[in-house]
């Protein structure tokens, strides 16, 4: 799973409020080359809340990209590369995400998150 999507995903479990971001438990995390596409991360940008993917790829042990970063970080090629490796090429392959609200598991295998509610849950 790219932190693309998990900066995407919440708990949807019946009654929690606060579902966002997931914390990551990483088992096994791999690199996969992407070409960079500028037009894509600057489209993207506005959409991804910094802080999740931040704290999501320090998790996955990449500690490159700023606290906080303006827009106009952009046009800097060096910034690009880093927000394009954190984005797109770090892929969390085995692990868990986990509610923030509720602690409740959701696993990752082979990079595929398992998002599906319990009955109770629903």
């Amino acid at each position: 799973m790219r932190l693309l999507s998990h900066n995407m995903l919440s708990s949807n479990i019946k009654g929690v409020t606060n579902g966002f971001p997931l914390r990551i438990e990483a088992e096994k995390v791999v690199v996969k080359q992407v070409d960079l596409n500028v037009r894509f991360l600057k489209n993207m940008f506005p959409k991804i809340e910094w802080k999740a993917l931040v704290e999501a790829s320090r998790t996955m042990g990449y500690a490159e990209l700023p606290e906080e970063v303006e827009p106009s970080k952009l046009d800097s090629r060096d910034f690009l590369q880093k927000f394009h490796h954190a984005l797109l090429e770090l892929v969390l392959e085995e692990g868990a995400l986990v509610c923030p609200e509720t602690g409740r598991r959701f696993p990752v295998s082979k990079g595929i998150p398992n998002m599906l509610l319990h009955e109770d849950e629903v």
